[in-house]
């Protein structure tokens, strides 16, 4: 069968010392679109007008530069004398047939963590399930729109209506499917706050 037409982030973000490193990247169609390195997103598809992309990329560096924050106080209370490396890989997936999939999975420091259940809009546990860690992180991301039911809309109707959007048959209303391919890498980048304050607070202090 044909392969299916794909949209994916990667995001991987490393703590160590107080502080927080970045890097990353998204792509459509096995092209690559967007490249994150440090706090800059670079679009590389012009998928959107100069002075949108502006705006968009702003949000997002806004976004870590908030965390970066909230690492750096965190550790003065709780110092971690080790590195943490929290990887995020999300998108979706549309086949021949018209059906599509969806997905969002964590690992953490090379292991299999959390999994978005996007129907449900629920995090999975993928640690043992009596590990205080990640109990505490599933809990955090349970609580806020932003890492649910948002998370969910783009995963199973937004990211698959861009790559619907695609289709040559289509070709007129592809300018409206490139704004959201942002909104998917800000909520991505959303979610991977959320869960890397939260593995953060629950490291050495009590989840």
């Amino acid at each position: 069968p044909a392969a299916p037409l794909t949209f994916a982030m990667l995001q991987w973000t490393r703590v160590s010392d107080g502080s927080s490193v970045f890097w990353g990247n998204a792509t459509l169609g096995g092209r690559l679109s967007h490249v994150l390195e440090g706090h800059n997103v670079t679009q590389v598809m012009p998928l959107e007008p100069p002075a949108a992309w502006e705006q968009q990329r702003g949000m997002v560096a806004d976004y870590l530069s908030y965390f970066s924050g909230i690492v750096q106080v965190f550790s003065k209370e709780r110092p971690l004398n080790y590195t943490q490396s929290l990887c995020c890989h999300l998108g979706c997936c549309l086949f021949p047939n018209g059906t599509a999939r969806s997905f969002y999975n964590v690992s953490l420091n090379g292991t299999a963590f959390l999994t978005f259940h996007v129907p449900s809009a629920t995090w999975e546990l993928r640690w043992p399930l009596r590990d205080p860690l990640a109990t505490f992180a599933q809990r955090e991301l349970m609580k806020y729109t932003e890492t649910t039911h948002n998370l969910q809309h783009f995963l199973n109707t937004t990211c698959v209506d861009i790559l619907r959007a695609q289709s040559p048959q289509r070709e007129k209303q592809r300018g409206r499917s490139h704004a959201p391919l942002v909104l998917g890498l800000i909520l991505g980048v959303s979610a991977v706050v959320g869960m890397a304050v939260g593995i953060f607070l629950c490291t050495g202090g009590s989840c």
